[in-house]
């Protein structure tokens, strides 16, 4: 099960202490991501000028990309407290009450998936992004009441994956929204060296740059990868990470030159094995290797997009020109002879 995990940009349940410790402490070592970090030092000069919060964050995209972590910088930076919650664990808005009423002035609230807020807890937390007041129901039932308390001036961080899942009421409500996209290989050779010095593994460059290679645009994955390569390089070589053992250890775990595991290779070679290359429904790609269909649109399909592996088309999922020459694959041909069009 290990292996269809290794490149699952999702935080697995036991490196959540292992990402904290190397997770950039300023956001002058946050690497990548230029166009945001500008953008993010001018927003946090000018409030620090203005001694104002800072105006509601929104930050989108895939996960792994560093959203928590700049969340995490910006209060740093300001020299203000964070408090972290995440969309599903807020069930009724009591469950903010205390949160709220105990933040200081300035201090940031970190909702991560804030995409998967209940309606109620949207609808809780409008006045008091607008206007830093909450309305407090008394008791149940005809005779309740409400109560309304102020709150002081705080900042509301938000990360999604979902960014069109977001009520346009929410979305209207941040003053600041930025994208975080893939990162290159250059940006993550970087990420591969810094994060092998916190952990005292020797790494030359082009050990970095193969895990880098292989590593989905993903910091988070890049990370867990150098974590195998550094056991692998423990065990099976000296100790030292370099270009030939880091290609033997991804090998082992099945990810090869493009950073596909174990599971991508499921989905498209489903899709060309037993459909005909497609278009077929994600359900039935899900049916047949034996996945949860949300896992596959959230996880696995981005990167297949991105990458010109897999084409999302009216009609379904079908595979393109160049997962079959991935493959080993003659590319599928028309009755004509002519190669179809996947566009």
């Amino acid at each position: 099960m290990a292996r269809t995990e290794i490149t699952t940009p999702e935080v697995l349940p036991d490196e959540s202490v292992v990402e904290l410790s190397l997770r950039p402490q300023r956001l002058s070592e946050f690497i990548g991501q230029q166009k945001v970090k500008d953008s993010l030092r001018i927003y946090i000069d000018a409030t620090l000028a203005r001694r104002q919060p800072l105006d509601h964050t929104l930050f989108y995209g895939p996960p792994g990309l560093g959203k928590t972590t700049l969340g995490e910088l910006i209060a740093r930076e300001l020299g203000v407290n964070i408090r972290t919650t995440s969309g599903p664990a807020l069930e009724r808005p009591g469950d903010l009450v205390s949160t709220l009423t105990n933040l200081r002035e300035g201090d940031i609230l970190f909702i991560d998936e804030i995409h998967r807020l209940r309606p109620i807890i949207e609808e809780f937390l409008y006045p008091a992004m607008e206007d830093y007041k909450i309305e407090i129901r008394l008791g149940d039932g005809p005779k309740a009441q409400s109560v309304t308390m102020p709150i002081l001036p705080f900042t509301l961080i938000g990360a999604t994956t979902r960014f069109g899942m977001l009520t346009p009421p929410m979305r209207a409500r941040f003053g600041i929204i930025e994208r975080l996209n893939y990162y290159p290989p250059s940006d993550l050779e970087q990420i591969v060296m810094r994060s092998a010095d916190v952990i005292s593994v020797r790494i030359d460059p082009g050990g970095a740059a193969e895990i880098a290679r292989r590593s989905r645009g993903t910091p988070r994955v890049a990370n867990r990868l150098l974590r195998r390569v550094r056991d692998y390089a423990q065990v099976r070589a000296d100790g030292d990470i370099t270009k030939a053992v880091a290609d033997a250890a991804l090998a082992m775990l099945d990810v090869d030159q493009f950073g596909l595991d174990d599971m991508d290779a499921r989905v498209l070679k489903a899709i060309i094995e037993k459909f005909d290359g497609g278009p077929v429904g994600i359900g039935t790609i899900g049916a047949a290797i034996g996945e949860d269909v949300s896992t596959i649109e959230e996880v696995y399909e981005p990167y297949l997009v991105q990458n010109g592996f897999l084409q999302r088309t009216p009609r379904g999922r079908a595979a393109t020109p160049l997962a079959y020459r991935h493959f080993g694959y003659a590319p599928r041909i028309r009755g004509n002879g002519e190669q179809p069009s996947l566009l």
